[in-house]
């Protein structure tokens, strides 16, 4: 087993393949120009938020994002731009492209991902201020020694955003959350034994994200939009309205300017 290759990742190591460079490569050939990308961005897993406000000419095309695989938008919300990349599902592509906000000049890194259910007495739905993750994904792994979890790098983020979320009208919460990159692979006995440890949610990024921050000394959070649950019998995936997405926007680039 000690032989495994995620668990002889050399972490102290430096890398030979860098986001500066893959930055520089993207600017050369599809000539974009030069330019920091907003000091606040959001990586939206799902990406209907980031549609709805293109669709209403809230959010616009960033020009100066210099990213093979993703487009960026902008919003400005009480004078603060804040760029949009819809989309970025699971660890090792939200990873791939926070490496790449940092070297462009982010200052926060805000991960906005669907989640579903694991604490019993949790609401649905509701928003949760990730504090920690339990690493069950390999790309933490890359970044930090293995160990069973990871804490959110910028812990005064999480609890501002605990304190600003609630004016988008929906139940929040604060707490630890499980990070699998096989959602089709969890069990009931894997719930259980996390609800029994005051995990409050599944995800597939914040513990990837987390690792990246601390390893990078990057500014990294996460918003856990809890939607659905093996045990609810209601209605499932219930994301609220479009509005409520730039509602969720607005509290993070107040707790942004707060930090």
């Amino acid at each position: 087993m000690d032989k495994l290759p995620l668990l002889n990742h050399p972490i102290d190591e430096p890398t030979t393949f860098t986001p500066e460079g893959l930055i520089d490569s993207v600017r050369r050939s599809r000539r974009i120009p030069d330019g920091r990308v907003p000091p606040l961005c959001i990586l939206e897993f799902d990406g209907d938020i980031t549609d709805w406000l293109v669709k209403e000419g809230i959010a616009q095309a960033f020009p100066a994002w210099p990213c093979f695989h993703t487009t960026m938008f902008a919003i400005e919300v009480e004078s603060t731009m804040c760029g949009i990349i819809p989309r970025t599902i699971g660890g090792p592509y939200a990873v791939l492209i926070a490496e790449q906000l940092a070297a462009a000049g982010a200052e926060l890194i805000i991960g906005l991902t669907s989640a579903g259910r694991v604490s019993p007495e949790l609401p649905l739905p509701c928003l949760v201020a990730i504090t920690g993750a339990i690493r069950d994904e390999g790309t933490s792994l890359h970044y930090l020694a293995p160990g069973k979890e990871v804490d959110c790098p910028a812990p005064q983020v999480a609890a501002l955003l605990e304190r600003e979320l609630p004016a988008t009208g929906w139940t929040v919460r604060s707490g630890k959350v499980w990070t699998t990159d096989a959602p089709y692979r969890e069990t009931q006995a894997q719930l259980q034994h996390w609800a029994n440890e005051g995990i409050l949610a599944v995800e597939m990024q914040a513990a990837s994200l987390f690792a990246f921050g601390k390893s990078r000394g990057v500014s990294v959070a996460s918003i856990a939009m809890v939607s659905n649950a093996v045990d609810h019998d209601g209605e499932q995936f219930n994301t609220g309205s479009l509005k409520d997405g730039l509602r969720i926007i607005q509290a993070c680039v107040r707790a942004f300017k707060s930090s």
